[in-house]
């Protein structure tokens, strides 16, 4: 892809962002809030780094990763599988993608290792569509890898997982963006931002991991969602730190924080 039309994909995406997201931020806001908020220059900053470069190396990593689970997956039990109903085949993957980012999710929550990456996401401590891309690039690879590579293994077809993998990166955006709307009867089945912005509470004993659906939550019992939001985001004792300082913080460089890692900083999964 030239320059010129990097610039105008990356733009077009932004724009997109804006104009579907904004308005709804606008008329239903869950907190009052300026799209200038703080941090905004940072999130800007993981939006362009998701996009210019991270992405494709994600993909990368899935490409060549689900290429060796083509070759060890029967070709009968391929061909069974894409001889499905198109949708049968998109509630099977929804399904088994929610259910292995919920167990996965749990386990950043509760092993140093990940949460060292996954912390990083939970730094923002002001949620909108904007600050969704703030995520270290290794915990987007492993998160991607647990919606993805299961799915792969079963043999589904890529042109089913084409569109749902567009949809998720919507819904992620949506679920962080700063809106609680009037649908309260449906978070039960498909969830909703209040959800996940409990999920970001800086008490950190909220669960509400699952990802499209909340019925992994509610059926291990970590769903959670008051009528009211939280009062604070973020991580209790982060230093604050630019969009460098949030990609070296993993590997100790200025330390994490107090309250970044470790047994007390709260986290329950």
């Amino acid at each position: 892809m030239t320059a010129h039309a990097l610039f105008w994909s990356v733009g077009g995406s932004l724009l997109f962002l804006i104009l579907v997201f904004r308005p709804l931020e606008w008329a239903f806001p869950a907190k009052k809030q300026g799209m200038l908020r703080p941090a905004i220059v940072t999130d800007f900053c993981f939006f362009l780094g998701q996009y210019l470069v991270w992405n494709g190396v994600v993909l990368f990593c899935l490409a060549h990763l689900s290429r060796w689970l083509d070759a060890n997956v029967p070709s009968a039990f391929r061909a069974a599988v894409a001889s499905q109903p198109l949708w049968l085949q998109a509630i099977e993957v929804v399904f088994l993608s929610d259910f292995c980012v919920y167990w996965g999710h749990r386990l950043q929550h509760r092993w140093e290792f990940l949460w060292r990456f996954h912390a990083i996401h939970h730094t923002s401590e002001h949620l909108d569509f904007l600050a969704a891309h703030r995520e270290h690039p290794l915990d987007t690879i492993y998160t991607m890898s647990l919606i993805n590579l299961p799915a792969f293994a079963f043999g589904f077809p890529v042109s089913t997982l084409a569109g749902l993998i567009a949809f998720r990166g919507i819904w992620a955006i949506y679920i962080h963006s700063n809106v609680r709307l009037p649908i309260r009867p449906l978070r039960w089945l498909i969830g909703a931002p209040e959800l996940h912005h409990w999920h970001h509470d800086r008490d950190r004993r909220a669960g509400n991991y699952a990802n499209i659906s909340p019925v992994m939550d509610l059926l291990f019992g970590t769903y959670r969602c008051p009528d009211h939001e939280p009062e604070a985001f973020g991580i209790e004792g982060q230093p604050r730190r630019g969009y460098v300082g949030l990609l070296l913080q993993p590997f100790g460089f200025g330390g994490r924080g107090k309250g970044s890692s470790g047994p007390g900083s709260g986290r329950r999964g």
